[in-house]
């Protein structure tokens, strides 16, 4: 009898088409990654000086950008504020990418560990091993403090990442990759932009372009074989994801740390015509692929819009 684990992937379709064979979309993968991984440590240069007059984040994805209070801020300010804004995205991205490498490792427990579906995904945590340390390194150049996630998601995202079905580890994957992955395409072309920070985006960009093919074409399997409880719970685990990843997104920290009043900075924000607009974009091409597979239905989809990233 054929097993789920065993089941021919490309007998099956979606809303999307037929379902790819799982070890032929790791093959792909594996050899991408021989090509074009990067490390961190020698491929930037981190002796540098950073260069004056350039930004750390490009000014439009900046928060307060096209607001009453950012037009008050001089230059010297704005650009402060996107320093800080920079780390706290770096910061996210770390946590995002422990909690990620830990569902990576929860999904393979049980695979054939000889598979290519396995080595991929311990390539892509070696992947994210770089990358959490390349974001702190670059928190750490740019002078920035650190900034950590409130307690109360800290702690949530135990219970979140513990609890998580594998289509929901999954699509918590992609919520946070292809957000960030937005902006930082938009970052490393931009010659406003510190060099350094271009750099740090471009290696992100390229590598977890495999990360969202990976993820997405899981998704997709998982979706199609999951109990219908499994995928009504995975709708509604993906959207209070969702709402937990909008909220932590900028830690309003940034701005005491730039002089700014933090309640007026935050109620600005949230009136913002322009950010709900760029985080609606940053999320347009994850929502699409997300109603096309079921998973933005019912109470989970009035999540979604709760978190200001569907519109």
């Amino acid at each position: 009898m054929t097993t789920r684990t065993e089941l021919d992937f490309s007998l099956l379709r979606d809303a999307l088409g037929p379902l790819r064979d799982r070890e032929q979309v790791a093959a792909r993968l594996l050899e991408s990654s021989l090509k074009h991984s990067f490390d961190p440590e020698t491929e930037l240069d981190w002796a540098a000086p950073l260069e004056d007059g350039k930004w750390f984040w490009p000014p439009e994805l900046v928060s307060l950008y096209d607001t009453p209070m950012w037009r008050r801020m001089s230059e010297e300010q704005r650009m402060d504020l996107a320093r800080h804004e920079a780390a706290s995205l770096a910061s996210l991205g770390i946590w995002f990418e422990i909690i990620l490498m830990q569902l990576l490792v929860r999904h393979i427990y049980d695979k054939s560990l000889t598979s290519d579906h396995v080595r991929y995904a311990l390539t892509e945590i070696a992947d994210e091993c770089r990358h959490s340390m390349m974001f702190a390194r670059m928190i750490q150049k740019g002078g920035a403090p650190a900034y950590p996630v409130p307690p109360i998601y800290h702690n949530l995202a135990r219970v979140l990442k513990t609890v998580s079905t594998t289509p929901g580890s999954f699509a918590a994957t992609l919520l946070g990759e292809e957000i960030l992955d937005w902006m930082q395409r938009l970052t490393f072309a931009d010659e406003r932009v510190q060099t350094l920070v271009r750099g740090v985006t471009r290696i992100h960009v390229v590598e977890e372009a495999r990360h969202v093919r990976y993820a997405r074409e899981e998704l997709r399997r998982q979706m199609v074989t999951a109990p219908r409880w499994e995928q009504e719970f995975t709708r509604l685990s993906c959207g209070q994801a969702a709402r937990v990843f909008s909220t932590c997104f900028i830690n309003p920290a940034v701005y005491d740390n730039v002089g700014l009043d933090r309640r007026e900075a935050v109620a600005q924000v949230r009136a913002s015509g322009h950010r709900r607009e760029v985080m609606q974009s940053g999320a347009r091409r994850l929502t699409d692929f997300l109603d096309d597979i079921g998973l933005l239905r019912g109470p989970g989809r009035r999540l979604w819009k709760s978190s200001g990233l569907l519109a």
